[in-house]
């Protein structure tokens, strides 16, 4: 990215966005996604995606694609078809469910935004969390919180805080802010906070047999965890 003359270098390469397959009701939703694809074009970060082809996600996919970006789409199997997830741009790569979907996209990325969206979203979004809660990685996460889409979530996540239910510490996983820029700047800067629980942690993506579930798991330095997916 150019400022005042000198190119700045992310820390990233890929970014995996999580976003609706719905636009949504509201014209700021659309100019999110389309501002956040410029961002990631002028800091030249590649987008990892869940290959679909409408609503935000093809906002957001298509915009890379067409300013000459670089675009992973991770899909599974039984969603590959054009009237469900339209047409797609840049390297879609088939995977056998959900469930893989998910941790190939997360292992393809170095950090993580999330777009306005429904319960998919959510889904990707609290699951990656949950994964840096535990040490599985220490990958930013962040919310584009257009126009306060995710106050709400933000409102509970503090309240499960001053409840007991998740440590004051581990509430800074989360970083978010109201447009591309801002957001993209502060995952730059993020710093992980580590509860000395869990060390050392690294990502294991293991071939199972045949029909066997892919999982995702990590090797600590007294144990290992495997988390079936």
């Amino acid at each position: 990215m150019e400022m005042e003359g000198k190119v700045v270098k992310s820390r990233f390469k890929r970014v995996c966005v999580f976003c609706g397959s719905s636009t949504g009701k509201r014209k700021c939703y659309r100019d999110a996604a389309v501002e956040l694809a410029q961002e990631l074009v002028a800091r030249r970060l590649d987008l990892v995606y869940g290959g679909g082809s409408i609503g935000l996600m093809g906002l957001v996919s298509q915009a890379v694609h067409h300013a000459g970006g670089n675009v992973l789409g991770i899909i599974p199997r039984t969603l590959m078809s054009k009237e469900i997830t339209g047409e797609t741009v840049g390297e879609v790569r088939p995977v056998a469910n959900m469930h893989q979907r998910k941790a190939e996209m997360a292992r393809h990325s170095d950090c993580f935004i999330a777009l306005p969206g429904g319960y998919g979203t959510l889904e990707e979004l609290l699951e990656v969390i949950t994964w840096a809660q535990l040490g599985i990685h220490d990958k930013p996460v962040g919310l584009l919180n257009v126009d306060g889409y995710y106050n709400y979530l933000l409102t509970f996540i503090d309240k499960a805080v001053d409840d007991g239910f998740i440590k004051p510490s581990q509430r800074h996983i989360i970083v978010s802010a109201p447009n591309a820029t801002e957001l993209v700047q502060k995952l730059e800067e993020y710093v992980p906070v580590h509860d000395g629980i869990i060390a050392k942690a690294s990502w294991e993506v293991e071939q199972q047999q045949q029909q066997v579930p892919q999982q995702v798991g990590f090797n600590a330095t007294t144990f290992q965890t495997q988390i079936a997916l």
